[in-house]
């Protein structure tokens, strides 16, 4: 996963994170990571795929949250250096015989 760019919204309230989540794996070869629950309301969903997939989707994303909640903040990184990894969710895995 090392080569692959990470993306993030975050917003403020569930419905807008989620309504982000929807539009981002509908927009574009995504993998959802996970979400991260910040306090106060906040919340980052995170998003893997290579660069062009990625800010696709966050654009995407944002435009969906916007329209139903809070956008606080979008952001893309190209490539995550590896120790950023280590602070990242995982991504699920894909059940067998699903491909």
């Amino acid at each position: 996963m090392s080569l692959e760019a990470l993306g993030m919204i975050e917003t403020r309230g569930l419905v807008g994170s989620i309504e982000a989540a929807d539009a981002m794996v509908k927009a574009a070869n995504v993998v959802l990571v996970g979400k991260e629950y910040i306090g106060a309301g906040y919340v980052t969903v995170l998003v893997r795929g290579d660069v062009g997939a990625v800010k696709a989707a966050t654009d995407a994303g944002a435009a969906a949250a916007r329209r139903v909640g809070e956008l606080v903040a979008v952001h893309v990184i190209p490539r995550p250096h590896a120790e950023v990894e280590r602070i990242l969710p995982k991504p699920p895995e894909t059940p067998a015989g699903s491909l």
